[in-house]
């Protein structure tokens, strides 16, 4: 069998084909989202928000509301309880975020527990892409779209957030608002992706392709462009090896975007440490040579 086999044969499979459709937009919306995480070094918010969100989508579940809708409630009851604790005095922001995301995602679990199911609610904790129906997909797009189309309509002003909150606020922006749009996207693409690996590993795939191209590239544009695709590139090829060796997709997609990131800290050409390694070594020649 050759390559091209190789990569046809899964997608004659129904499920296959869902599971890459899926796999496809939940990866593009994670990499552009992870970017902003990121630069705002919002990495911890990222887990926190995509573990408080498990009692909004299992609430969503039994009323038979639409999953983004419990999690974007859930996600602001959780900056709500956050900024709650901290503004305490008394607990530090690190502190406050544990606090919160670890006792809603306790919840969340009880509440799965406690829920009778004709479906199996654990595939919200590890994902179930392979089990995906196609209303599932048209769900998954359409959410990835909406997320997709912010990112990209609002990107100056997410930037000017970003890198100068003070500038954006003096040029007419509102970084309060602005931080709020970003933690409604950063809810509703953890519905996304819980499609793929569940809410336990969501923060891997909104941080894992951000912190690899920012080792990449110094500019945000190209950061961005770098991110997207090696989120694709790490996603699909975890979800290829799932099929072939028979390993769980979201930990074979985690797992190869983790490879993928030490590849690029190894051996990025300005911030790798191989790089850094034969910089400095450049700089203790440079002396010797001009001697």
């Amino acid at each position: 069998m050759n390559i091209l086999d190789y990569l046809t044969e899964p997608l004659t499979l129904p499920f296959m084909m869902r599971a890459v459709l899926v796999t496809v937009a939940a990866a593009a919306v994670c990499a552009l989202l992870s970017c902003w995480l990121i630069m705002l070094g919002w990495s911890l918010m990222g887990d926190a928000i995509s573990h408080a969100v498990l009692p909004g989508v299992v609430l969503a579940y039994i009323a038979g509301a639409p999953f983004a809708v419990g999690a974007v409630i859930a996600a602001l009851v959780a900056v709500a309880l956050i900024g709650a604790v901290q503004r305490s005095g008394r607990v530090r922001e690190d502190a406050a975020i544990g606090i919160v995301f670890t006792t809603l995602f306790a919840f969340g679990l009880i509440l799965i527990s406690v829920t009778p199911s004709n479906t199996d609610l654990n595939h919200i904790l590890f994902g179930n892409v392979l089990g995906v129906s196609w209303l599932d997909v048209w769900q998954v797009l359409a959410l990835a779209a909406v997320v997709g189309a912010v990112l990209l309509v609002k990107r100056r002003d997410f930037v000017l957030y970003a890198f100068d909150p003070g500038f954006a606020h003096a040029i007419g922006l509102r970084p309060r608002l602005l931080g709020s749009m970003l933690l409604v996207m950063l809810a509703l693409t953890s519905v996304v992706a819980l499609q793929i690996v569940g809410v336990v590993l969501v923060v891997a795939m909104l941080v894992i392709p951000g912190s690899t191209a920012r080792l990449l590239t110094d500019r945000f544009s190209v950061m961005l462009a770098i991110s997207v695709g090696v989120s694709l590139m790490g996603t699909l090829i975890g979800l290829y090896s799932s099929y072939y060796m028979d390993v769980s997709p979201g930990g074979a997609v985690v797992l190869t975007q983790g490879v993928l990131f030490l590849l690029a800290y190894l051996f990025a050409p300005h911030h790798g440490v191989l790089g850094r390694i034969r910089a400095a070594h450049r700089a203790q020649q440079s002396p010797a040579v001009h001697g």
